[in-house]
């Protein structure tokens, strides 16, 4: 099949903050910053930023304050508790506990499920949805070849032992891949069981309801939602929720405290112990709003033009292999499903290493990528990559064709003339040697820390 790169622009969907953002580059020239890392930690949204500036003066204590400050800062938190329920589409009976991100939220998850309950989790899951349940020794079930045999294997699974929750991805951090929760959610609930979805790819770029798609658990992370400000969400029924011990024991979460015992209040406060997080509260609930107003539809289609557009230039690169969980099928065929995907892509380029390929992208173009093994270590290894990795290029609402082109264009050039530096490993991190670009002085010296995780 022939593949055409398409030649109609595509401009960002949102203002964010550090658009157009000038870097260095080794060759001492500086160029806009391409961030196609949003996967990873996505840029605040403008519309959140300013949030934060105004309402920083009004900061104060929550719930039990009679200051006037620590009034609008209780409404600020509740209201935005209300408004992450109304975009995630919450039911009535739902309750929205505010986390510190994606893995707090499902470690939280992990200490409601009821006692002896067993939960059944995929392989190709995000460390965040994979090790909380390896942890209590619950059951992993290997996807199949194709995403349709994998549905039917799970309901097999389901059938076979008493099962209290499923935990799955709501779409890879890897590949991009979206899996049909909705589906998921019918199959789980047809055997007596739950379903809990990590939303933390999915909700910045689809639109997820758990009132439509029958989810009882949703968790997320601001930092990928265009909130960097350190807040997540757990979102689901009470119930799991009201009849687990408190989370984060302390203050807040309880109603009555004497020497021999404590009455604990009932959730969310029951698992938000200490002082909460409100502005990152807020700006999570900014993001919601800010998003809501681009629409689904729009979102989709912006992203998979972006995505369209780097699959036709990589596919014009011999070199470049893309990853996938799941082969895609000829959608011609007769009944063949439209496969959806958000804006993720991975690949491998022969000859070179992926951390060596992300240091020559940022010190020679200006292009920021994600390198490693994104903690999803089982599901690079069944793509029979060992630690080297992939490299990693996502997109977000601030994304254009620019920064696309400008990517399939690097490594072009790399793979046609090469590299114009030198590279060396510095603490298990490929850096140009001898690597003069300046840091700003706010942070510091330069850092040469690498995370054993190669992160996402």
């Amino acid at each position: 099949m022939t593949v055409s790169v398409s030649t109609e622009c595509v401009d960002a969907l949102l203002p964010v903050v550090g658009a157009g953002l000038p870097v260095p580059l080794v060759t001492g020239t500086a160029v806009p910053y391409a961030n196609l890392d949003c996967a990873a930690s996505a840029p605040a949204l403008r519309a959140v930023a300013e949030l934060v500036a105004t309402a920083l003066p009004y900061y104060a204590s929550v719930h039990r304050g009679a200051g006037y400050a620590s009034q609008v800062s209780t409404a600020l938190l509740e209201n935005s508790r209300a408004c992450v329920g109304r975009f995630l589409g919450a039911r009535e009976e739902d309750v929205v506990v505010f986390t510190r991100n994606t893995t707090d939220a499902l470690n939280l998850l992990a200490h409601c499920v009821p006692a002896g309950g067993s939960v059944l989790y995929l392989d190709i899951e995000h460390h965040a949805n994979l090790l909380p349940w390896q942890r209590r020794g619950d059951v992993v079930l290997e996807a199949a070849p194709t995403l349709r045999e994998t549905l039917t294997d799970l309901e097999a699974a389901l059938a076979a032992t008493p099962t209290a929750l499923v935990a799955v991805t709501g779409a890879s951090n890897v590949t991009g891949q979206v899996l049909p929760i909705a589906e998921l959610a019918e199959i789980t609930h047809r055997h007596g069981a739950r379903i809990a979805v990590d939303a933390a790819q999915l909700a910045p770029h689809r639109r997820v309801s758990l009132r439509e798609s029958g989810v009882d658990y949703l968790a997320l992370s601001g930092h990928k939602l265009y909130a960097p400000y350190g807040a997540g969400v757990l979102v689901g029924r009470r119930d799991w929720l009201d009849e687990a011990p408190a989370y984060l024991a302390g203050g807040g979460a309880v109603r009555e405290v004497g020497l021999a015992g404590t009455d604990w209040a009932p959730a969310p406060a029951r698992h938000e112990g200490g002082t909460p997080n409100v502005l990152g509260a807020a700006t999570l609930a900014r993001a919601c709003e800010e998003l809501a107003t681009v629409g689904g539809a729009a979102l989709s289609a912006h992203e998979e033009a972006l995505r369209q557009r780097l699959l036709a230039g990589l596919a014009t690169l011999p070199e470049v292999k893309v990853l996938r969980i799941w082969a895609q099928e000829d959608e011609r065929a007769e009944g063949a499903e439209r496969e959806d995907c958000i804006g993720v892509v991975s690949f491998t380029v022969t000859g070179y290493h992926a951390g060596w390929l992300a240091a020559y992208l940022s010190a020679e173009h200006g292009i920021g990528v994600r390198d490693g093994r994104f903690c999803a270590h089982p599901l690079l290894a069944r793509l029979g990559l060992g630690a080297d990795g992939a490299v990693r290029a996502s997109f977000g609402v601030g994304s254009s064709s620019a920064d696309v082109d400008r990517l399939v264009q690097a490594l072009r050039t790399l793979l046609t003339e090469g590299a114009q530096t030198d590279y060396e490993l510095v603490e298990g991190r490929y850096a140009p040697v001898g690597d003069t670009r300046p840091i700003p002085d706010f942070a510091g010296p330069r850092s040469t820390v690498s995370s054993p995780c190669q992160s996402d």
